[in-house]
């Protein structure tokens, strides 16, 4: 019987260091604002978070670092949201100031260019 629980025990231990590994690169995604990777690695929340779940449902890892990574999890997803709306407004803002540099260089050509007489 000891096999078995230590069996069990062991998966709800490498489903802990699975989400934490994916947690470290989602980490590490955001804080080089790598938003291909962060899309990229989302995709592997759910599936790291599911055997998660079951692992505490199977009673093979107890509630309390389940708990706390899924407020990590939480806290970093609010963090990311952050981070992509902070990204989004300087691309918009380099978005301006390239159609307000756009605009005087043809307001420039027009005026220094010569008109027929």
């Amino acid at each position: 019987m000891a096999d078995s629980q230590d069996g069990s025990r062991s998966e709800g231990q490498s489903c802990l260091a699975n989400f934490d590994q994916l947690m470290a690169d989602l980490g590490s995604a955001l804080a080089n604002q790598d938003w291909d990777a962060l899309v990229s690695l989302s995709a592997g929340v759910k599936p790291a978070t599911e055997p998660l779940i079951a692992a505490l449902e199977d009673g093979k890892i107890e509630p309390e670092p389940v708990r706390t990574r899924l407020e990590e999890l939480r806290q970093f997803l609010d963090t990311a949201g952050e981070g992509a709306a902070r990204a989004k407004a300087e691309a918009e803002q380099a978005l301006k100031g390239v159609n307000r540099n756009r605009s005087a260089a043809k307001a420039y050509q027009n005026v220094s260019t010569p008109r027929p007489k």
